[in-house]
């Protein structure tokens, strides 16, 4: 996989707010592990497992920032896996290391943030 055309991919559709386009890097079984569910989302856990609860969480946060924009500092590539730090919401710097499965899809997320 070449990390540099995946961030770009995945910084495009977090751009277009287009959640079905965002949740198409993601397998079925997806585990993101984040602050930001309680920072930017009010919710009471840390880690969300299964698209479909990734999805309400992300709708949440679409629709609480429509002016949300993630700019792409720098991506680096690990065994079955990347990290991108990029500018996120709330004035804040994140990276981000995802894990993929043996089909390409995001299946672990942890998120960090200053």
């Amino acid at each position: 996989m070449n990390h540099q055309k995946f961030a770009e991919e995945w910084m495009n559709a977090w751009n277009s707010h287009d959640l079905e386009e965002i949740l198409s890097h993601y397998a079925e079984d997806i585990e993101i592990t984040t602050p930001m569910i309680k920072l930017a989302a009010g919710g009471t856990e840390s880690t969300l497992k299964g698209k479909k609860a990734v999805r309400e969480y992300w709708r949440k946060v679409l629709d609480k920032f429509p002016d949300l924009h993630f700019e792409l500092i720098q991506s680096t590539a690990g065994v079955d896996s990347v990290a991108l730090f990029y500018q996120s919401i709330m004035d804040k710097y994140a990276v981000e290391v995802m894990f993929f499965d043996e089909e390409g899809k995001i299946n672990k997320m942890y998120a960090h943030y200053d």
